[in-house]
């Protein structure tokens, strides 16, 4: 059975850039279809169980308007919701799980509730209809121009073909851009290419990227046994050890992300040692009336279990299904290890108090709905940011290269994980940049926008484009762009290109929320 759908704008992908992308069109009245692939829109906040990465100004500046009204509103979600304890009332700002990575650390329920809140006004009106369940199987092309993209259901097999004059590419992968031929890149790029001082001596590899990971949650019930099933693979697992780990992966120990020295980890607080468990916790029971939570909870998306071995991007059916589940077996692995076999500080061995909290998110396996992606197919944009543009040692006055076409801005670490290639960590500190309109702009179509992590950025600078603040921004400066192009009658290379429209479309961005100069 197919049916079709015509819309302003059709966003494939419900992460959180194409969330922002959605809800930027809607609010400025454009009709727009959004589909996803799992029965969750949110992306990383939400199906994937991440909880958000940010930069240390965030409570203050550096992310857009309705990005801040995320963070506020899954705040107010606790506090209109759960009972606080005293501690949390009294928080100057409320985070729900104290996490060391985030100050808005919570829960992916949580989010899902705060992003179907926002979208509420165009859902209710059928400006926004959200599709789920749905992935793209082909694209249909006219020269320059994207006319359709057939999408099938995940449920019934049934096909739905969408229309429209804008298509934006939201998917993890940037799944469309094969599909619709348009140029991309993927992989690691030589330093010949790039003139990247961390980019690669001799050739170029496109397969090179940066690992996987499955997360879930859990919590811990001290005196209680919630082992799992030993994981298929674990006897695997146990003994793997690349080539840039100090010793077995499965440990405490682990390669400092800076330096590759040897690092200490442990599972809970103790002797100044670095705690897993609070990294990523997404609910802190001090916060909340006693008898709410058992126990903390937190999410776990570690060092250790990183999936190296394989990229899913390019390549076999047969092999992407391999490494996706490979990357749900480390996971498994990793808390079957903890559970029964982890050395503890106190002599003991194993924590089998550590429960899989299936409930989360409704998998049958108690993983996440989908795995997290941190690097997509790479439009070929009229610009490419690269290394030179953002980072100190081009920059002495301590400033990133200045954008006039600047759509948004944003900050994180170039956090490159472990590769396909086995290379160990890229984690340096760049400047707070800009996100030049440029680098969305595919170099030959003409109505395909990126709004993920898919634009113009290379290997090494997608290390900091591709967290939650600038994902979001990035969703939102597309969104926008389709639907000032609807206003006026023109493409988006033309806004590029012509200063009198870059600085009409600048004007609908500031005045939608997002900031394009960093103000520090």
């Amino acid at each position: 059975m197919k049916r079709e759908m015509h819309a302003d704008v059709a966003i494939i992908g419900g992460g959180l850039g194409g969330f922002a992308a959605a809800l930027a069109a809607a609010r400025t009245g454009k009709r727009v279809v959004l589909t996803e692939e799992t029965d969750w829109i949110g992306g990383q906040v939400t199906s994937q169980g991440v909880p958000p990465d940010e930069h240390r100004w965030i409570e203050e500046t550096g992310c857009t308007r309705s990005y801040r009204q995320f963070r506020d509103g899954v705040r107010h979600y606790y506090r209109s919701h759960f009972p606080l304890s005293d501690l949390g009332k009294k928080a100057d700002i409320f985070n729900p799980g104290n996490a060391l990575v985030s100050k808005v650390s919570g829960d992916p329920r949580t989010a899902l509730a705060v992003l179907l809140e926002m979208a509420a006004p165009y859902t209710h009106s059928g400006r926004l209809v959200i599709v789920l369940k749905h992935v793209p199987e082909s694209v249909e092309t006219e020269g320059d121009t994207v006319r359709a993209v057939t999408m099938r259901s995940l449920e019934s097999g049934d096909r739905l073909v969408l229309s429209a004059p804008y298509v934006l590419d939201a998917t993890e992968c940037g799944d469309l851009l094969p599909m619709a031929g348009v140029e991309y890149v993927t992989g690691a790029e030589s330093r010949e290419q790039t003139g990247e001082p961390r980019a690669l001596e001799g050739a170029a590899n496109p397969s090179e990227m940066q690992a996987i990971t499955h997360c879930f949650a859990m919590d811990y019930i001290e005196g209680e046994d919630h082992t799992i099933d030993k994981p298929r693979d674990y006897a695997f697992w146990r003994e793997f050890s690349p080539d840039y780990w100090p010793g077995r992966m499965l440990s405490w120990i682990g390669p400092h992300p800076v330096t590759h020295e040897a690092r200490q980890y442990v599972l809970f607080p103790e002797n100044d040692l670095f705690p897993l468990f609070d990294y990523r916790r997404i609910a802190d029971k001090s916060n909340f009336a006693p008898g709410t939570f058992e126990s903390d909870v937190t999410i776990v998306n570690w060092p250790q279990n990183d999936y190296v071995l394989g990229p899913v991007i390019d390549v076999s059916e047969e092999e992407k299904a391999r490494h996706l589940d490979g990357a749900k077996q480390i996971s498994l692995s990793l808390l079957y290890w903890m559970q029964t076999e982890a050395p503890r500080l106190d002599g003991k061995i194993g924590y089998p108090g550590l429960r899989l909290r299936k409930d989360i998110f409704g998998t049958e396996d108690g993983l996440a709905k989908s795995v997290y992606i941190r690097e997509s197919r790479r439009i070929q944009a009229e610009f490419t940011i690269l290394e030179q543009h953002v980072t100190k040692e081009f920059h002495p006055d301590g400033k990133a290269e200045r954008f006039l076409d600047s759509v948004g801005i944003g900050y994180y670490a170039i956090d490159l994980h472990p590769s396909t290639a086995n290379r160990n960590y890229i984690h340096f500190s760049p400047l707070p940049f800009q996100i030049p309109l440029g680098s969305l702009i595919p170099v030959r179509v003409n109505n395909l926008l990126p709004a993920n992590k898919n634009i113009g950025t290379t290997h090494i600078t997608n290390g900091c484009y591709r967290l939650h603040p600038v994902e979001w921004n990035i969703g939102e400066a597309a969104g926008l762009l389709a639907s000032f192009c609807l206003d006026k009658g023109v493409q988006p290379r033309s806004v590029y290109k012509d200063p009198g429209l870059l600085e009409q479309y600048q004007q609908l961005l500031t005045g939608q929320g997002i900031e394009l100069i960093w103000n520090l």
